[in-house]
């Protein structure tokens, strides 16, 4: 479905959920495929800071799975799954919203054209194992920061979650060696270096996977309802 949605009103249309601002912590941890790695207690919920948003949110994003639009580089498969924070049990229709930069480091709406406004933008509500799926291109970098994703989830009519993902520095190294990415010395900082990990963002780390020419990331948030 390619619904577009306004901040104000096509949120609601999600269930009502409405944008508020965002309060407390969240929870992440990396986890195995499957609720059986949740019941088990193989995942471990670990409380995390919030991260900015960071200057590049739009309102009227799409409902949508496939969110590149077109645009190239290396296909990434971004797996997050949300987590009721008392119990580690999935949350079924959480709205996750994610936005980042494409193969050269550009933000749609924020680059030097700005008529286009949605790609690498999206929201998928989670499945009844608390999984939402986007089919992406691995992020590129621009200057000042590590490579990263940006991530919201809206529960219950508020914004409980709003994060940054990011990826292993080798990772990057690797898919970096391939064009587009290779026409493009960097990334310009490594995590380490960068102002918003240093503050909690290896809490946000990505579980990442080659798959043949593409890779899978998957992360699990635990949100407080």
């Amino acid at each position: 479905m390619d619904d577009r949605l306004t901040r104000r009103g096509s949120l609601a249309k999600l269930g009502g959920l409405l944008a508020a601002a965002a309060g407390g912590g969240a929870l992440l941890s990396h986890s195995p495929d499957g609720n059986a790695a949740i019941e088990s207690g193989a995942v471990q919920c670990v409380l995390t800071p919030e991260l900015t948003e960071g200057p590049y949110y739009i309102a009227g994003e799409k409902v949508r799975r496939d969110i590149r639009e077109g645009h190239p580089g290396t296909k990434l498969t971004l797996k997050l799954t949300v987590l009721d924070a008392k119990t580690c049990k999935p949350v079924q229709g959480a709205a996750v919203d994610v936005w980042h930069a494409d193969a050269a480091g550009n933000y749609s709406g924020f680059s030097g054209d700005t008529s286009s406004r949605t790609f690498m933008r999206g929201i998928q509500r989670t499945d009844r194992n608390g999984l939402a799926e986007f089919v992406t291109v691995y992020p590129g970098w621009y200057q000042g920061r590590a490579v990263h994703i940006h991530v919201k989830v809206h529960v219950g009519g508020s914004v409980v979650h709003t994060g940054q993902l990011f990826f292993p520095d080798a990772v990057t190294k690797k898919a970096y060696e391939v064009a587009p990415y290779s026409s493009r010395p960097g990334p310009d900082l490594l995590n380490a270096q960068d102002s918003i990990y240093v503050n909690g963002g290896r809490y946000g780390m990505l579980k990442v996977q080659k798959t043949g020419a593409a890779y899978a990331a998957s992360i699990a948030m635990g949100v407080h309802r």
